[in-house]
């Protein structure tokens, strides 16, 4: 028998000390390495079903990276690797250039990155390239003002001179309140602050017309749509514009240089 003087036992495996949370938690595993390098990545990606975007699409990518054998960095609360996105790009939509950015724990050559992701992204995803960014640079997402999208849409009768005429009218006007659904219910709102430009191009004669679109991300409203300026767009004019594609050609950051492409 113990005397009450005696110190205290040991915890043991089968002792509440040995069980509690704070042994199992997170909190526990070992922190992971400071970063020594960013990469920015540039990444095509088809149209996706709808259910490989938002967390199905960064539980693909940080497999990639985790099968990658490149040195992580910067993990996150479950030990997995982080990954930082441009901006969510919807299923339905095809991206020419969209960014993402990865942070290493120790230096190494483009080709290696390059090697160790491009047979491992996640279907639909192809890496076009990868450039070693600042370290101290603001988070990617923060950064991205604007984007360009190419907007298909079928022939539908409606004169092309009806539909520059149209977009010019978007252009000049100083509201475009239009209905947004959140939580169920449709909710209004105005579409203007979040449109930088819309052009119509005739294309070849017999061709359907080509919309093009560079839409805003203000932090305040959030982005605009391409969709939906379509759909402005078909209100301005009285008749349908059924889509039959939409790409978003590029994303732009601050800095960048803002001149709209040929087209």
């Amino acid at each position: 028998m113990r005397s009450p003087t005696d110190p205290p036992a040991a915890a043991t495996a089968t002792s509440p000390a040995a069980t509690s949370p704070a042994a199992t938690s997170p909190a526990a595993v070992s922190p992971a390495p400071e970063p020594r390098q960013r990469w920015r990545l540039v990444f095509r990606r088809d149209a996706v079903p709808a259910d490989q975007v938002g967390r199905a699409a960064i539980e693909g990518w940080q497999s990639a990276l985790e099968a990658s054998g490149l040195p992580l960095a910067q993990l996150d609360a479950t030990g997995r690797p982080r990954v930082a996105f441009g901006a969510p790009l919807q299923s339905a939509a095809e991206g020419e250039a969209e960014l993402a950015e990865i942070f290493l724990a120790e230096r190494v050559p483009a080709w290696r990155v390059r090697e160790g992701l491009a047979h491992l992204l996640p279907p639909g995803y192809t890496l076009r390239s990868a450039e070693d960014v600042w370290l101290g640079a603001p988070p990617l997402p923060g950064r991205v003002v604007a984007a360009d999208w190419r907007v298909d849409v079928e022939r539908t009768g409606t004169p092309v001179d009806t539909l520059v005429a149209a977009a010019a009218r978007l252009l000049a006007a100083r509201t475009l309140i239009r209905s947004r659904a959140k939580g169920g219910v449709d909710k209004p709102y105005d579409l203007r602050p979040l449109l930088d430009d819309v052009r119509v191009d005739a294309g070849a004669p017999g061709d359907a017309p080509v919309i093009w679109i560079r839409s805003r991300f203000l932090p305040e409203l959030g982005s605009g749509r391409p969709e939906e300026i379509v759909a402005a767009l078909a209100t301005e004019t009285g008749s349908e514009l059924p889509i039959t594609r939409i790409v978003r050609e590029r994303l732009i950051l601050v800095g960048d240089d803002r001149r709209p492409r040929a087209g």
